[in-house]
């Protein structure tokens, strides 16, 4: 399944391409190819289908820059990768002449993602309903002008930029002399695409109820003002940036939430899970084959491979296991406590509160969300993972 791994850079895919437009972006660029085409008085299926796309991708785009021209890894000491928030783990060329690191960079990273996803869902709203069109697009030709310079660079083609991290010990170098993955969207495609953005709202909004800027300033100060300890050259782990991570992340959500946010997130989870749902209908429904992103039954993948029978309904009862416990159908189990009592998950988005990690451990602050009712099972989840095999965390990235 290896070829299924490269799926992961469907991240960066999801703006395809009608004839030329891959190429138009691998020489321009993601704003300059985006604002051509939202130029157009009248554009075609596909050229909306690529403007969702291209705000899409402009949102990671954005971020990334955002990134490199504040130093985020360095002035964190690597606490946004120890935090594993999204867009915070990639392994950015450095800048030599960062701006100051401000917390509010960070808060601003997930407000802009946000506004590009909404960008995008505009776009992909202009589409009619049944009706189809095919785009498409070399995963070779997408990169991410990361220095914001322009000029593309080895290290910002979207392969080099996000394989090895996302794919760990699996990922290989890309053989400069095999023919380029080239996938054709079409109009399922744009229902996951939409579902993405919901997805990556989603996550924005909730980083955003516990704003974390504050929090990100006050462990930075601290640091600052105790000064550097010396190292062990023997030591695998980093402590100090493992505590300052700590302390970023229980300052930030051990505050009041903006509430707004909270329930923002939760209604783009549900969207997403809605999506999804239309996305299946849609590309259960298709009889061709031709270069397909995500694969029916009956299909195969332009990355070279076929998804077991059964995929979309296995994925589906997963994502219903999630709608149930946004909407309080389905508690979350507690470790403590009578059998047939749990969390509702649907109202700590709906009713949020500071989150104290002791008061969680230890109780006081659960007590307002437990109630008596269904609590989750796995068992979807480990019918998922059965029939996906060791590849059940990288498809779920996938799938969304």
């Amino acid at each position: 399944m290896k070829a299924a791994l490269l799926a992961l850079l469907a991240l960066a895919a999801a703006p395809a391409a009608a004839q030329g437009l891959g190429e138009e972006i691998a020489a321009q660029g993601i704003a300059p190819t985006l604002a051509r085409l939202k130029a157009q008085p009248e554009p075609a299926l596909e050229d909306i289908f690529a403007i969702g796309g291209l705000h899409f991708l402009s949102g990671i785009e954005r971020a990334l820059q955002l990134q490199w021209r504040s130093g985020m890894d360095a002035a964190t000491g690597n606490a946004g990768e120890t935090l594993d928030l999204p867009l915070l783990r990639l392994p950015l060329p450095p800048n030599p002449a960062p701006e100051p690191f401000r917390g509010a960079l960070v808060s601003q990273l997930f407000a802009d993602l946000d506004a590009d996803m909404q960008a995008a869902r505009t776009a992909l709203a202009i589409l009619p309903e049944g009706e189809d069109f095919g785009l498409e697009i070399s995963l070779a030709d997408l990169w991410f002008d990361v220095n914001a310079n322009g000029t593309r660079e080895a290290e910002e083609t979207a392969l080099n930029l996000v394989g090895r991290q996302v794919m760990g010990w699996q990922w290989q170098d890309p053989d400069p002399a095999a023919p380029p993955l080239v996938v054709r969207f079409d109009a399922a495609d744009a229902a996951w695409l939409a579902a993405y953005t919901h997805l990556m709202s989603g996550i924005a909004n909730a980083i955003l109820a516990y704003d974390p800027a504050a929090s990100i300033d006050r462990t930075l100060a601290a640091r600052a003002s105790i000064g550097e300890t010396p190292k062990d050259p023997y030591g695998y782990f980093d402590i100090e940036t493992f505590v300052d991570a700590f302390a970023m992340l229980e300052g930030a959500v051990n505050q009041p939430p903006d509430a707004a946010r909270a329930r923002a997130a939760k209604q783009h989870f549900l969207a997403m899970i809605a999506e999804n749902r239309r996305f299946w209908a849609l590309v259960g429904a298709e009889m061709d084959n031709d270069r397909e992103w995500i694969p029916n039954h009956r299909q195969t993948s332009a990355l070279g491979f076929a998804l077991p029978p059964g995929t979309g309904e296995s994925w589906l009862a997963v994502l219903a296991d999630g709608e149930a416990l946004l909407e309080g159908r389905l508690l979350v189990p507690y470790w403590r406590g009578p059998e047939g009592q749990g969390l509702n998950l649907g109202r700590m988005f709906d009713d949020p509160a500071p989150v104290s990690i002791t008061g969680w451990i230890q109780g006081w602050a659960a007590v307002p969300y437990l109630e008596a009712g269904p609590v989750i099972d796995s068992a979807s989840f480990r019918q998922f993972e059965a029939l996906m095999g060791g590849d059940a965390g990288l498809m779920m990235v996938w799938l969304n």
